[in-house]
């Protein structure tokens, strides 16, 4: 039978590289280690690490389970946090996963509100670039509850934050830029080289997409690596821009216009398991306080069907 101590000597050896460090690190005798390693072996059916001379690498078995072992760790440090919540410990930790755009555009206030509610709650932000690697990272239990684009095929809790908005930006002096509806085509930008993102970035995708139904392939002027970068790229002239409405800065040197028609996603909050007291708390103030949809952009006014690419 395995055991979570097993789990945990397995992933302080690789973590270390040697079964005398990986020994020290837990304040157990190596024979105590390397006895528990092969009880492990025995029970999974087949080495897990080669012994080197000078370290230690993992077989193809040893691949495999580590990623499981990991995650089950996690999920029972997550069981005592629940039992200390359910306590009444208004103390611990909350793992939140989310897209680059999502911690860039609605987290921030959402953050800032709960730190007034619950100070004693320490916030542990995973982000991820693309919602396959959100969903995957949830999957393998990383994180209490994630913040993206709906999932696939997911059989826990979903709950739905809002429709997300998206804008097309463009610098101050564009001759596009004085549309008087706020409103403009990707029609009217089929010939411009575009802010890319850069391809493991979900909004690559999105962008590729929703282009490829307006008819044209968008090309680079230049692809970026982090989101928060292309508002800055498309007003400094760069080419222009589609970027979720609610991460356009205040301050934003350009112009952001609204696609006709509309470009839109739903942004959910998910967890693997009914949630508990504190992780649903959370998403009742994300819920509530999260600005999907901000209305100080200029309204666009739809003239045909409306997209929606759930990808992040």
């Amino acid at each position: 039978m395995t055991t979570l101590r097993q789990l945990e000597y397995l992933i302080s050896v690789v973590a270390t590289g040697s079964f005398t460090r990986a020994a020290e690190r837990l304040h157990v005798t190596q024979p105590a280690l390397s006895h528990q390693m092969r009880a492990l072996e025995s029970a999974l059916g087949g080495p897990l690490l080669e012994r080197l001379p000078r370290s230690i690498r993992l077989t193809p078995l040893g691949r495999a389970v580590l990623p499981h072992a990991r995650a089950a760790l996690a999920e029972a440090e997550r069981l005592h946090a629940v039992a200390r919540r359910t306590a009444g410990l208004d103390e611990g930790e909350l793992e939140i996963a989310a897209i680059y755009s999502v911690s860039l555009g609605i987290l921030p206030p959402v953050l800032r509100a709960w730190r007034r509610k619950h100070p004693g709650v320490r916030i542990r932000l995973r982000e991820y670039p693309h919602a396959d690697q959100l969903q995957a990272a949830m999957t393998a239990g990383r994180a209490d509850l994630a913040v993206g684009p709906t999932p696939t095929d997911w059989e826990g809790p979903i709950r739905e934050l809002g429709v997300e908005e998206f804008a097309l930006l463009l610098p101050a002096d564009d001759p596009l830029a004085n549309s008087p509806t706020g409103t403009l085509a990707l029609t009217e930008l089929a010939d411009r080289a575009w802010v890319h993102y850069s391809p493991d970035n979900g909004l690559a995708d999105l962008l590729d997409r929703v282009c490829a139904q307006a008819g044209f392939q968008p090309q680079a002027a230049i692809r970026a690596e982090q989101t928060s970068a292309v508002p800055l790229l498309a007003a400094a002239g760069l080419g222009p821009a589609l970027v979720p409405a609610n991460i356009v800065p205040p301050e934003f040197d350009g112009v952001a216009l609204r696609p006709n028609p509309p470009i839109r996603r739903t942004l959910t909050a998910y967890t693997r398991t009914r949630p508990d007291r504190l992780t649903a708390a959370f998403a009742d103030l994300l819920a509530h306080q999260a600005c999907v949809a901000p209305t100080r952009l200029p309204l666009a006014r739809p003239t045909g069907a409306e997209v929606h690419p759930q990808v992040g």
